[in-house]
């Protein structure tokens, strides 16, 4: 019974592993944000990861901003934007088929979700 238990736990590690293996944040994401004001707004990241390092643009009705102080760990990150002399963190965690995000508007969060462009 040990050695049943003890297979599909190690089974379970691999599966999770190879998933993470998959998670990969580089290209474009797609999504849409609901703003705390109420607004619905289109957004496209395009992300490139280098080691640690993470790079790349936003674009939303408003134009395109670059991402500023990225960095990557495993599936989480953060980064911030910087519209009008305002900065926006994000922080985000990438799954197989879908990244997580969420804004902080000046104490005001918003979580999104984006999916790969295709």
């Amino acid at each position: 019974m040990k050695k049943k238990i003890f297979i599909t736990a190690v089974l379970s590690c691999c599966f999770m592993i190879c998933l993470a293996a998959f998670a990969d944040l580089n290209g474009k994401w797609v999504g849409v944000l609901n703003t705390p004001d109420g607004q619905a707004l289109d957004l496209t990241y395009t992300f490139k990861v280098d080691g640690e390092k993470l790079t790349g643009t936003a674009t939303s009705p408003m134009g395109d901003v670059s991402v500023d102080d990225g960095k990557i760990k495993g599936d989480d990150f953060t980064f911030k934007v910087n519209v009008n002399g305002t900065d926006y963190p994000h922080t985000g965690k990438v799954y197989a088929d879908s990244v997580a995000m969420n804004i902080d508007f000046g104490g005001a969060a918003s979580h999104f979700v984006l999916k790969h462009a295709k």
